[in-house]
């Protein structure tokens, strides 16, 4: 009756994930029709089985794999540092909000506005802000050109990122936080321990599973990284990601290769993501709560069991 109640569920996403894996797997392999036939003169038309062909350009960096490698290491330093500064801010913020003070509503709800703000349009307020004549620059009071290749475009696309994202980590941490039962904080001022001290032995690890998964999604989301640093750049190879460079060999008929970026990625978000639940424990799907299985005792064992009984 289980599998039953699971099928339509099952089958809605073989047709939505399954189905469109499989098919970008298979196009990874192909090759659109490009160039002239040697042996008839016609462009070729269709698509042609190249194997891993696709592949090999973007380990090598050779013909249309040309940017995979600058875009991949724009991706991991999206996500290692941007991730990074998140969870710290997140978990600031979650303390912040957790206390008691006056206008706690609204102390929450400012803090979460940066998150609830669409990205595009997150993106195009930060384009100002980093224009050349632009509030930042008159804040350092210096000349950066922001959305120029560079240093300075990382930055900005880490600055915008960070801006927008740490709330969401601090909302889901203000949750776990919540759940922490004040005696124990009582307990450890009974015991004389100092602020820092409550915050490392208490509130960390009781808050602990509730962070990981926090990071664990913020983690996998900053991997496809896209419409962020797409409308505050453009196309600057300083702001490329992975997601970028698969929508614009797509936009030029190359589906083979940008099949190949999506594939690549895929598989990235997964190792990343089979890393981080097995070295952090991430629980993912609440294993970690339901009670354990009881050990189904053999039928001999139970009658040799009952019969012994006085």
């Amino acid at each position: 009756m289980a599998y039953l109640l699971l099928l339509p569920t099952l089958i809605l996403l073989a047709l939505v994930v399954g189905f469109p894996l499989v098919l970008s797997a298979w196009q990874s392999l192909m090759q659109s029709g490009q160039g002239i036939d040697p042996t008839t003169g016609l462009i070729i038309q269709g698509d042609t089985f190249v194997g891993l062909d696709n592949y090999i350009d973007a380990v090598t960096g050779t013909g249309a794999g040309a940017g995979f490698w600058n875009a991949f290491w724009n991706t991991t330093l999206f996500t290692v540092v941007g991730v990074s500064i998140e969870t710290v801010l997140g978990v600031a913020m979650a303390l912040i909000m957790a206390r008691a003070m006056r206008a706690t509503g609204l102390v929450r709800a400012s803090i979460l506005i940066p998150w609830a703000i669409p990205t595009v349009v997150s993106a195009l307020m930060w384009q100002l802000i980093f224009d050349a004549n632009g509030i930042a620059n008159r804040l350092l009071d210096y000349q950066v050109l922001w959305t120029t290749e560079g240093w300075q475009a990382k930055a900005a696309v880490l600055i915008a990122d960070i801006w927008k994202t740490a709330p969401y980590i601090g909302l889901l941490t203000l949750a776990g936080l919540q759940t922490i039962d004040k005696q124990v904080y009582e307990a450890a001022t009974v015991d004389g321990a100092n602020r820092w001290q409550t915050f490392w032995r208490i509130t960390l690890p009781l808050v602990r599973p509730v962070l990981v998964v926090a990071v664990l999604f913020r983690l996998l989301d900053a991997m496809r990284m896209f419409d962020l640093p797409y409308v505050l750049l453009g196309t600057l190879d300083s702001g490329q990601t992975l997601s970028m460079l698969a929508t614009d060999a797509a936009a030029k008929t190359n589906f083979g290769a940008a099949s190949a970026y999506s594939m690549v990625l895929f598989a990235y978000i997964c190792l990343v993501a089979y890393l981080f639940i097995k070295l952090l424990g991430a629980d993912v799907i609440g294993d970690q709560n339901r009670p354990p299985k009881k050990k189904r005792v053999p039928r001999r064992l139970r009658t040799t069991s009952e019969g012994s009984m006085p």
